[in-house]
């Protein structure tokens, strides 16, 4: 007879383990609860930055928070004070050891290694859902799928747009004071002579310092395709030998990934009793890549609907001004990446940097809104908002479906 839990979560990485944590540290802490996850720590070596202004479940695990963040535009340079908030950043090893060890010393927490073979509803039972892992079943009152198949984004003939945010960094250690170990660098826009031109491509360094002489430096690109290795290589030594003027260092870790950028809008609630989250839930914000803050503001969500509402799915689904934001910024990146700088290096010199966060946290009040978006040159936005209005005309007209799902 297939085992019953009050909640299963398929998918074991950042956003199956936080919403496990909130769930034992709210009243539900003592429900039934299966992690389902597959033999795989690919997401180990990748770390999180965030900025916030709430303390989090992982505090303990943040290894370096600043209150100064520097940014490099266009004829632009400034060093921010970010008063109540903090940008933080949490290497996954510190994460995921803290998050496996609390859920493990709870006798109510169970792990299962495998497949997730099947995510779906039972026929006929309205208070139950089944997952499937290596051939066995597992019944859940409620299932919290995180797992991205292939194939889940219909990108042939899709109004919508998809780009991939891919990156690489080393953390180096250099013989002399180098860094400012009080001010981490959001973006530095400043491309190395050796980048190829024809690469048309949003593309940033930022550096995250732990102490004077050693810092993570990263290089990362919104683009539809990856580079070659050698181009990320290339890059990375020319903005630290040439634009910092570093000389001596030694690389002691590097990291690299590639996450899918898009505006396609996920649906949540996937069956009756099935909530999407994570990436797959569209807890990753388009414009920025930014998740980790959302997955957790999504899973104290969650939490809340299930206490007082008895479901999951009594959660915020962002306004649709936002969203369209997203839609424009995505339509230029995909156009013309390299002109992302102009709008960026605005955004950054005409407003305060609380403003800024509330804006792209998607918490600002309609001034706030108002403010940022009068502060940006018009000229890309008035063509791809236009774009992006008249592929919405053509879904709403074929699909209609698809457009009450983004503006629900």
């Amino acid at each position: 007879m297939a085992s019953l839990f009050d909640v299963i979560i398929a998918g074991g990485g950042a956003a199956g383990l936080s919403l496990a944590c909130h769930l034992i540290n709210s009243l539900l802490r003592d429900c039934s609860i299966l992690i389902v996850d597959k033999d795989d720590d690919d997401q180990i070596n990748r770390n999180w930055g965030f900025w916030t202004n709430q303390p989090t479940l992982f505090d303990a695990t943040v290894s370096r928070a600043w209150r100064q963040l520097h940014v490099v535009g266009e004829g632009f340079e400034r060093t921010f004070d970010l008063e109540d908030y903090q940008y933080k950043l949490i290497r996954g090893p510190d994460f995921y050891r803290y998050a496996l060890d609390t859920l493990r010393a709870r006798s109510n927490v169970t792990f299962a290694r495998g497949v997730v073979e099947k995510v779906e509803d039972v026929a006929g039972a309205r208070n139950e859902a089944r997952v499937v892992v290596n051939g066995q079943e597992h019944l859940g009152r409620w299932v919290f799928d995180s797992i991205m198949r292939a194939g889940a984004l219909k990108r042939q003939s899709s109004p919508y747009r998809f780009l991939k945010m891919h990156f690489k960094g080393w953390e180096i250690e250099t013989n002399d004071d180098v860094f400012n170990p009080n001010a981490a660098t959001l973006f530095d826009f400043r491309t190395p002579a050796g980048c190829p031109s024809e690469v048309r491509a949003m593309r940033f360094f930022y550096v995250m310092p732990f102490m004077s002489r050693r810092a993570l430096v990263e290089y990362v690109l919104f683009s539809p395709d990856v580079l070659r290795q050698d181009h990320y290589e290339r890059a990375l030594r020319e903005h630290i030998e040439m634009m910092r003027g570093i000389r001596d260092y030694q690389i002691v870790f590097e990291e690299n990934g590639c996450v899918p950028i898009t505006d396609y809008p996920f649906v949540r609630r996937t069956g009756r009793r099935i909530m999407a989250i994570g990436a797959k839930g569209g807890q990753l914000k388009p414009s920025t890549g930014y998740s980790f803050m959302r997955v957790q503001q999504d899973s104290a969500a969650i939490v809340q609907s299930l206490l007082k509402r008895g479901h999951p799915f009594d959660v915020s689904y962002g306004a649709s001004l936002f969203r369209l934001g997203d839609s424009v910024l995505l339509d230029i990146m995909l156009r013309r990446g390299d002109e992302i700088k102009p709008i960026f290096t605005a955004m950054f010199a005409k407003n305060p940097i609380q403003r800024i966060f509330r804006f792209l946290d998607e918490t600002a009040s309609p001034l706030d809104a108002l403010g940022m978006i009068a502060s940006l040159p018009p000229w890309q936005f008035v063509y791809s908002l236009g774009r992006v209005g008249a592929q919405a005309a053509r879904t709403w007209t074929a699909q209609p479906h698809r457009m009450l799902a983004m503006l629900m």
